[in-house]
């Protein structure tokens, strides 16, 4: 499996491209802030043919290439529905009233062609199997995406904004909840084998044996203390 990754824009937003191999189709995880020359210089490099846009959530940082990105190669884009008005509408998902500027060069809008994603679904694009897992907490619609152990690199998860290397996502915008970011480590990451490759919407990877010894939020919950308010910071927008 190739994975080809970078951050992008004002935000640092992690970009993946992920395909069975350099040449073949690919899927296109999470095109954020100033992320459509980052994807186009890696589809050159790889030589690689987008197949979709599949979205952890739809904060603005994560979803603000989706409409250059589709349009350029006629491709679809997975979202969950509770997270889909943020395409057209990332002031409000940021507590911000309509119409107040938001980094006034983003082109916001939906793409021609628009799909939802359901807990528990497997998305088969591009050679690739993804199981995708509902995660509330950072936003109502967010999501992670799975990939099973391949013959030369261990299970992948691409976990979006509900875990990070030493942290979780933010909880304090519209949408956000600590008990359901709390839930969700507990029910998507804990399950997962410790060798699983976690590959997040911000910082570096890890994995989830790194995070569950050390993470301070998947250890209380692993504790069952249910408590992460005063651990260390959390990220993502």
């Amino acid at each position: 499996m190739l994975i080809a990754g970078f951050p992008a824009g004002a935000w640092g937003t992690n970009c993946y491209l992920v395909a069975p191999a350099a040449g073949e189709e690919c899927v296109i995880i999470d095109p954020g802030h100033q992320a459509a020359q980052g994807v186009e210089e890696t589809l050159k490099k790889h030589r690689l043919k987008p197949v979709a846009v599949v979205l952890t959530h739809g904060h603005i940082d994560h979803v603000a290439s989706v409409v250059p990105v589709c349009g350029a190669h006629d491709v679809p884009a997975w979202i969950h529905p509770d997270d889909r008005y943020m395409m057209s509408d990332p002031g409000k998902a940021l507590g911000r009233s309509i119409g107040m500027p938001l980094m006034g060069e983003l082109t916001v809008g939906e793409p021609d062609d628009v799909r939802e994603l359901t807990d528990g679904a497997t998305l088969k694009l591009a050679g690739l199997e993804l199981t995708v897992r509902h995660a509330p907490g950072h936003t109502k619609g967010s999501v992670t995406f799975g990939s099973p152990e391949a013959a030369d690199i261990p299970p992948v998860f691409f976990s979006g904004d509900l875990l990070f290397a030493g942290s979780i996502g933010r909880t304090d915008l519209p949408g956000g909840d600590m008990a359901e970011m709390l839930d969700s480590l507990a029910r998507v990451c804990l399950p997962l084998d410790d060798s699983t490759v976690v590959l997040s919407g911000h910082g570096p990877q890890t994995t989830i044996g790194r995070e569950r010894a050390t993470n301070p939020y998947l250890r209380e919950v692993a504790a069952g203390q249910g408590d992460g308010g005063t651990a260390a910071p959390r990220r993502g927008m």
